[in-house]
């Protein structure tokens, strides 16, 4: 049995609130990482079309009935990627001409039916066979995202067989939700997609902290935003305009090993494809002593259930 896989952590920047254009881009990143070795290719929360840091950034934003962030909005709505439409077949297609599995981030739109108007922060798993293996949508969308977001379900706790492993993610602060940690621990997680706008310190500390307790391998994955590419309608805050065109999320992604130490350090403020190669069989290890879902594990003292039914969205 092959216990060595490698992956690959695509930072990158999208093309903000612009779908077909970003579907382009990820799918050309997608074909490089093949290129390259990586087995499995990871992006950020939301790469499609682009996290909307002008909820943070654009002081009058979250103003009632702002006519400028209703138009922003409806931008950001209409570049929203539909599942099952032939937006995801573009990202089977690029799994499957590639053979390798894909995990990326996507403000969802629901086409139509009950709750056609509510976008998702839904994180996408496509084996390398290019069939979709996972749908999670964000269960608490994080402070302002509750602007734009709607709340997620049970659904998509799982983890799914791909070629580089079994393969499992959750969505920024959904790491600091202990109940939805041990949902995906009880997965059986062999490599964790831990996907963030920019993985800034705590989120290293999230991050090194759930491969330790999951005995895990995590992809950190951040992504890359200049202030250029914030929405004109929505004039950034002073602080964010300081530079000549600074960084506003600034990647710093890395991969961790199930101890709890760096596989890759984290890199900042480039685009770059991370790979690494990873022993499997460190997990086997690492489980000697501590095992959250077995023997660390106490279901006499404790009950724990999911709700996986769908949402009425």
């Amino acid at each position: 049995m092959n216990t060595r896989t490698t992956v690959g952590i695509i930072q990158a920047s999208p093309i903000f609130n612009n779908l077909p254009a970003s579907l382009e881009k990820a799918a050309a990143l997608i074909a490089a990482a093949a290129r390259q070795g990586a087995q499995l290719a990871a992006f950020g929360e939301t790469w499609l079309a682009g996290y909307p840091a002008w909820l943070d950034h654009a002081p009058d934003a979250a103003l009632w009935s702002h006519h400028p962030t209703k138009e922003v909005f409806a931008v950001m709505r209409r570049n929203s990627l539909v599942v099952g439409s032939k937006d995801t077949a573009t990202l089977e297609k690029a799994a499957r001409e590639n053979k390798i599995a894909v995990v990326i981030g996507a403000n969802e739109r629901v086409a139509q039916g009950i709750g056609n108007g509510t976008l998702y922060n839904a994180l996408l798993t496509f084996d390398e066979t290019g069939k979709l293996v996972n749908h999670h949508r964000k269960l608490i969308p994080t402070y302002t995202e509750r602007l734009v977001h709607g709340q997620g379900d049970g659904d998509g706790l799982n983890a799914a067989e791909t070629g580089a492993g079994r393969v499992g993610g959750l969505i920024c602060w959904e790491h600091w939700m202990p109940l939805a940690r041990q949902a995906m621990h009880n997965q059986g997680e062999q490599i964790h997609v831990a996907v963030f706008p920019t993985v800034h310190e705590m989120h290293q500390i999230a991050s090194r902290q759930y491969a330790f307790e999951g005995r895990c391998f995590v992809l950190a994955v951040g992504l890359l935003m200049k202030t250029d590419d914030l929405p004109f309608e929505l004039p950034p805050r002073p602080a964010a305009a300081a530079d000549n065109n600074p960084l506003i999320l600034r990647g710093g992604s890395c991969i961790i090993a199930p101890d709890g130490s760096y596989v890759v350090e984290p890199i900042y403020d480039e685009e770059k494809i991370v790979l690494a190669e990873l022993d499997l069989s460190q997990i086997d290890r690492e489980t000697m002593t501590l095992d959250v879902s077995g023997h660390y594990q106490r279901r006499d003292v404790f009950n724990f259930a999911v709700n996986r039914r769908l949402r009425s969205n």
